[in-house]
């Protein structure tokens, strides 16, 4: 099978993969190339490419000039679209993007089928920022992109009931994220004894609302007026740090929360290994890679029911899942904490659990599946054999 997946940020050549869709995507490509797809990656940025990154994956970057949000595609992937007589699917991902529907419309001429991968519900919550731009962009052309698709790529099951309630019938299709295998390879056992203080940690961007940063915070202050306890949050600034910090002061907590800049070298087992608890609040999550790598490094989490990956830590019993509030995120940490002593065990389940469902090529290999009986129902019929009877 011929599949493209589309990301107009993917990172240029020789660059490091930065931000989770931009792995989600890297993550899917390689667990389909390696179950026998032929698979490239298509991107736009400042300079036309074509090369294979150092673990053989294709990429495809075409040239374009305009930075900003724009409907205007590169010329370069515009030829290209019109050219390729070959192939089978392309993966669209990405949510409210002009050159999401700019690429959609001229896959619509080509006859060539589309899926969307948006990596974000459409729950309320994202509505609630940027709310006239962004309701408007929905009913004039983001529910028309989802509409004309061959399927929705969602990341887990529960997210189809977002899509139901704005009336977008298209068919899904559920495909989690995954780990790469040198975020499994080291694993740091986690220590049975006390510790104090306990340590929280969040990885990921800092942006307050979707994220639920605000209702860790006011959680974390009750929850040091009885127990010993530091918070550290760590992740690019999605423009909310100096508010977090400014709010971590009015609480009287600056002592016992620290906020650390990205880190893109340390594997994230080494990561993972200074803390106890990884804690994901957020009001609105795709899945998060990070929650992932919590479970590989045997930790034990706090993650909100909307996030996928919340199935996979009930199932494995290796951490709370909350609802986005502050009175039940000071409730999963004060569980969290009353079972300190079953730490170890719970990261190991984590840990198994993910090493057997959240594999790339095991991922992937479900996912070829469907985009195969995917574009079963969309092929035309073959016309009725025509022939002569001789007696």
């Amino acid at each position: 099978m011929k599949l493209y997946l589309y990301l107009k940020h993917f990172p240029s050549c020789g660059a490091p993969l930065v931000g989770g869709t931009a792995k989600a995507v890297h993550g899917l490509a390689s667990g389909l190339a390696a179950c026998g797809a032929n698979v490239t990656i298509l991107c736009e940025g400042a300079e036309t490419e074509d090369y294979q990154r150092e673990d053989g994956l294709r990429v495809r970057c075409f040239q374009n000039r305009v930075r900003r949000p724009s409907f205007r595609l590169a010329p370069g992937l515009k030829r290209f679209i019109r050219s390729e007589q070959e192939p089978d699917l392309v993966i669209l991902n990405g949510q409210f993007h002009p050159s999401l529907y700019a690429l959609a419309t001229l896959l619509r001429k080509s006859s060539t089928p589309y899926v969307v991968a948006p990596h974000m519900p459409y729950h309320p919550e994202i509505f609630k920022s940027k709310m006239v731009a962004k309701w408007c962009y929905w009913h004039l052309l983001e529910r028309h992109l989802l509409a004309k698709a061959s399927a929705i790529q969602l990341l887990d099951g529960y997210h189809a009931a977002f899509l139901a309630k704005r009336k977008v019938g298209t068919n899904t299709m559920v495909v989690p994220n995954g780990y790469c295998d040198r975020d499994a390879a080291t694993h740091l056992h986690v220590s049975a004894m006390r510790r104090s203080p306990i340590r929280l940690f969040y990885l990921g961007r800092m942006d307050a609302y979707s994220k639920g940063l605000d209702l860790l915070l006011m959680a974390f202050a009750e929850l040091t007026g009885h127990v010993d306890a530091t918070l550290t949050l760590q992740g690019p600034d999605q423009g909310s740090r100096k508010a977090l910090e400014k709010m971590a002061a009015q609480l009287s907590i600056t002592d016992r929360v620290t906020f650390l800049d990205s880190d893109y070298v340390s594997p994230s087992a080494v990561i993972f290994s200074q803390y106890d608890i990884f804690c994901l609040p957020s009001r609105n999550e795709g899945f998060s890679l990070a929650a992932i790598e919590a479970m590989l490094a045997g930790r034990a989490l706090l993650v909100s029911r909307i996030a996928g990956v919340a199935h996979y830590v009930e199932a494995s019993d290796c951490g709370i899942v909350v609802s986005p509030t502050r009175a039940s995120v000071l409730r999963g940490l004060e569980s969290l904490v009353v079972r300190q002593t079953e730490w170890p065990e719970m990261g190991s389940r984590g840990r198994r659990y993910a090493i057997d469902h959240l594999s790339w090529k095991n991922i992937a290999g479900a996912a070829l599946e469907q985009y195969e009986q995917l574009l079963d129902r969309n092929r035309p019929a073959a016309p009725p054999v025509s022939g002569r009877a001789y007696g």
